[in-house]
């Protein structure tokens, strides 16, 4: 066994792997990471991804570019041209990212899974409890981006952004040890509540949760990057028309997209808890007005 195996094998014991990634100055330690991926030093990002890529699966194929000159823009990379496809069915919301699908399923009771056992109320998700009766008894499904993904998402459907809801927080980790040991997670880090309109004049929401040495998101359609030191106004009214694909911004390093629907949508048969998902692959299907989610 090689050693980069060992070490993946030390992490994956999930009392070490809590341990590292949470139980350390988790804000301080984020703040310095995004000081530090900014240092624009050819050599220092160099070996900043390989050291990366001892515990991460990095894959820089379907990259634009493969040289860098500091460790965010690897992070926040874009890609080749065609590297993706969109599903071009007018009925179908595109996974808006490349990510591996964590809970998913129906928003029961005001309340949605973080995992299996861990349930957190959707109203303090959204800070919002008349948004959250909303999405009662629709369909949500929470999308996670490991480290060494592509780190941009999309718009899933055609739509038009109306708010943008910022919550300054914490920075716990992401990853499944972490959401089986901390309730209500995804409540309490930092996060921004997209809420966009559909052409069928539904709503949808897109809920990017930043994570440990992530804790900056940025939206195309605001002047603003979306960071733990962000002091500005956290309702913020937008109206930015998206076409489907169409990027809407990103984050620094790996994290979360929650998406949620209305009743009247189905889950795409593929979509099950641990399946990996590419950017503009199916995700879920709008049923016509009135019908029934299949």
């Amino acid at each position: 066994m090689n050693w980069r195996a060992a070490t993946a094998r030390v992490l994956q014991q999930e009392d070490i792997n809590f341990l590292l990634t949470n139980r350390i100055p988790r804000r301080w330690l984020t703040l310095f990471m995004g000081w530090y991926s900014r240092i624009e030093s050819g050599w220092l990002c160099a070996l900043s991804i390989a050291i990366w890529r001892l515990f991460s699966e990095l894959d820089l194929s379907d990259a634009k570019q493969t040289r860098f000159r500091s460790l965010q823009e690897c992070f926040t990379r874009e890609l080749k041209e065609g590297a993706r496809t969109i599903d071009p069915d007018p009925e179908v919301l595109a996974s808006p990212c490349d990510a591996l699908v964590g809970a998913c399923g129906r928003v029961e009771d005001g309340l949605v899974l973080q995992a299996k056992g861990f349930p957190y109320p959707l109203a303090e998700l959204l800070g919002d409890p008349a948004a959250a009766a909303y999405y009662s008894g629709g369909r949500y499904a929470t999308l996670r981006l490991t480290a060494g993904m592509y780190h941009r998402f999309h718009a899933p459907h055609n739509c038009r952004v109306e708010r943008v809801t910022y919550f300054s927080g914490d920075t716990w980790n992401v990853n499944p040890i972490a959401l089986k040991r901390i309730e209500r997670l995804f409540c309490k880090n930092e996060r921004a509540v997209i809420t966009c309109r559909l052409p069928s004049d539904r709503r949808i929401t897109l809920v990017p949760v930043a994570a440990i040495l992530v804790a900056s998101i940025r939206l195309h359609w605001l002047d603003v990057r979306l960071h733990l030191r962000y002091r500005g106004q956290n309702v913020i009214p937008c109206d930015a028309a998206l076409v489907k694909g169409e990027e809407m911004g990103w984050f620094e390093h790996g994290s979360t997209v929650i998406v949620l629907t209305p009743p009247g949508f189905a889950f795409s048969a593929a979509v099950r808890e641990g399946q990996r998902v590419r950017m503009g692959q199916a995700l879920l299907r709008e049923c016509p007005e009135g019908g029934a989610p299949l």
